[in-house]
């Protein structure tokens, strides 16, 4: 019976066990409740036994009972009013980033009612994958093309590129129990290595993404824009999108080097789909609206949460989409519900003085460090915590604003540039476990690559990414972005 709970039990303890611990010197009663509460929530979206949503709307809750959580609330005696703590609560609703997730979730939605992202994905195949290599890059190409216009990795990669990907070995005599080194684990681990590195490539390629960003700019961050974020990432990126098929074809080879039944195949299946229709090149049209006006939004004077609004509208007034479709989009309503209380609940951190107590801590610790080394090393520990969470969410929800307090407390230190660069490696890192971002489950759970060699390609493809990463992208950022793009 106990295991079957304790998925629920374990948040309960830790809080409860946090609770009767002697409070920190420097540290309010308030504000350490307010922590107990939170280190609950952040185990609880880790374990999932109820919904995440529900897990985050539950802790804001009972903050808002509390009366924890505005500014100046840290006291338990402080006079915080009811209205006062209710508007605290529901700030992330109101937040504009939140709001741009949901929009951008309808876009994913756009593509997939129109048939378009389907299209792409079939023509890439069908123009490059008489060769497993070529079928490998189609297969990259297809995520690269989505990515900017679809936040949900797990929608672009699990939702779209799966059910094609996994109709291709079996044509090839390749199943998950029967020959799946054939050419099904190479395409598996294809496929979920280019999300990763399109997540990172694209502002909009990764729903954590935004949320990240609206973490950061309440914890000081300058900002960046949406053509700054590819800027800064493309150096790093693109060599990584490049080279994921071919190190996957070396790294995990497939027995199969040729593979034109896949190609003949995407034919088929693209003459089942007849001519391009009004929907999809209105979709094309909306979607080039879209990248336009995100790469050139200050300059134009729109926000990117306009943008995203006005192209959901367009979907519907153009008949891509229809209202009902908007209504019964659960995975773009769950994130409003989820983010939009995250955000209230990482805000809530410094308005209770706990990450200014932590960043005094952390600079005792590394005071004595030269500040480039600190900030390398922030970084680099803030991408080998995420072994510990199964939602890239979870992540940024526990340690990014508490890794930006720490490195704004360390003279010497850039916050802005190590800041930048933790959001950059948001989603790469999600290739280093089975659970490590949206789509592992999805592609873990085809059974095309027994455990052990997930875990092993997940050390080595992550531990390649990393070094990359630091090793062009940190330059590229302290150097270019600096001088460029204003971080």
């Amino acid at each position: 019976m106990l295991k079957k709970y304790w998925k629920f039990i374990l948040p309960i303890l830790v809080g409860i066990l946090l609770l009767a611990m002697p409070i920190p010197n420097g540290l309010s009663y308030g504000a350490w409740i307010y922590f107990a509460i939170f280190m609950t929530v952040v185990i609880g979206l880790v374990l999932e036994p109820i919904p995440g949503a529900l897990i985050g709307l539950m802790g804001v809750g009972i903050l808002v009972w509390l009366k924890l959580g505005p500014a100046g609330s840290a006291n338990l005696d402080s006079n915080i009013s009811a209205s006062a703590a209710i508007k605290w609560g529901l700030a992330g609703f109101s937040n504009s980033t939140v709001w741009l997730i949901f929009a951008a979730f309808m876009l994913g939605l756009g593509y997939e009612k129109s048939g378009l992202g389907r299209r792409i994905a079939l023509f890439l195949v069908k123009v490059l994958g008489r060769k497993t290599l070529g079928l490998g890059y189609a297969i990259a190409i297809a995520d690269g093309i989505l990515a900017p216009f679809i936040p949900s990795n797990s929608a672009r990669s699990g939702g779209i590129i799966y059910p094609i990907v996994s109709s291709i070995p079996p044509m090839l005599g390749s199943y998950p129990n029967d020959g799946a080194r054939k050419i099904g684990g190479y395409l598996v681990w294809v496929s979920l290595a280019a999300t990763c590195v399109t997540s990172s490539m694209f502002f909009t390629g990764l729903a954590p993404n935004l949320l990240a960003m609206e973490t950061a700019l309440k914890s000081g961050f300058s900002g960046i824009s949406w053509a700054g974020w590819f800027i800064s990432f493309a150096p790093c990126g693109i060599l990584l999108f490049i080279l994921t098929p071919l190190l996957a074809y070396y790294i995990y080879p497939p027995e199969i080097k040729g593979s034109k039944e896949a190609s003949i195949w995407a034919l088929n299946e693209l003459k089942k789909m007849g001519k391009m229709q009004a929907k999809e090149y209105l979709m094309i049209l909306l979607a080039v609206f879209a990248l336009v006006f995100w790469i050139g939004g200050s300059s134009f004077g729109v926000d990117s949460t306009t943008v995203a609004l006005s192209v959901m509208i367009g979907m519907v007034l153009f008949n891509i989409i229809e209202w009902n479709d908007i209504l019964g989009n659960r995975a773009a309503w769950n994130v409003l519900a989820w983010f939009g209380s995250l955000v209230t609940l990482a805000g809530g951190l410094k308005n209770v003085g706990f990450l200014d107590f932590l960043a005094n801590v952390g600079e005792n610790y590394l005071q004595g460090f030269d500040p480039s080394f600190a900030a390398i090393g922030l970084v680099v520990l803030f991408y080998l915590l995420h072994y510990f969470f199964a939602s890239t969410t979870a992540h940024v929800t526990a340690l990014l604003a508490l890794f930006i307090a720490v490195g704004g407390k360390i003279m010497g230190i850039d916050v802005d540039q190590m800041t930048l660069l933790m959001l950059l490696s948001l989603g790469i890192m999600g290739i280093i476990t089975p659970y490590g971002t949206g789509p592992s489950p999805v592609w873990y759970g085809s059974g095309y690559i027994k455990s052990s060699d997930f875990w092993r390609l997940g050390f080595i493809f992550g531990f390649i990414y990393l070094i990359v990463f630091l090793f062009i992208c940190v330059p590229w950022v302290k150097g270019f972005a600096y001088k460029f793009i204003g971080v």
